[in-house]
């Protein structure tokens, strides 16, 4: 089952999208738990939400786009492959439990008909590194990424419209040619 799929090539990388380029990777040791909440049951189409929640495990790899996370695990997964556009990552947590390794924590905006819910979350975990520099680079990626979809939506829009200014219709008193609102020894 692929959540939110990548396209993947037979060695299970995935396949750039135009003018995307990869900024880290993480090889193996990538630990991604996935909670679902509230999915519908499998088989039904209902929005309703009676399928209680779901939480999914693998291990995989990791890559980091300038424009997505994309994760893909191990063949013996619950799923096969996950992709996030950046900007759908809605808030992140650095958490450090007193009792086992620390983890990142993010919620996301699911993409429709990715097979996700409103209120999604993940927490990341590494078995064979820091996370430290990891969780800063996707941080500036990720606000990088937010910016760059702004300053896209605002060329969209263009220019703001403008219009001519209405003729003036105030009446000015001259005394010769002196306004009479003026100051004082304006006209001297």
């Amino acid at each position: 089952m692929a959540l939110n799929c990548a396209m993947l090539t037979t060695t299970r990388e995935p396949i750039p999208l135009p003018d995307e380029n990869i900024i880290t990777t993480v090889d193996s040791g990538a630990e991604v738990i996935l909670v679902i909440p509230d999915s519908p049951p499998q088989g039904t189409s209902s929005s309703g939400g009676s399928g209680g929640s779901q939480k999914l495990k693998a291990l995989g790899r990791i890559w980091i786009t300038d424009r997505r996370f994309l994760f893909t695990s191990s063949p013996d997964s619950s799923f096969d492959s996950l992709t996030i556009p950046l900007p759908s990552i809605l808030s992140t947590r650095f958490e450090q439990p007193t009792f086992g390794a620390n983890y990142l924590s993010f919620e996301i905006k699911p993409s429709s008909g990715g097979g996700l819910t409103d209120g999604t979350g993940i927490e990341l975990r590494f078995k064979n590194q820091a996370m430290f520099q990891f969780v800063a680079l996707l941080e500036k990626t990720r606000e990088r990424a937010i910016y760059m979809k702004r300053q896209s939506a605002q060329e969209d829009e263009g220019p703001p419209s403008y219009t001519s200014p209405a003729e003036s219709t105030s009446s000015v008193t001259l005394v010769g040619d002196v306004p009479v609102d003026n100051p004082p020894e304006y006209g001297a």
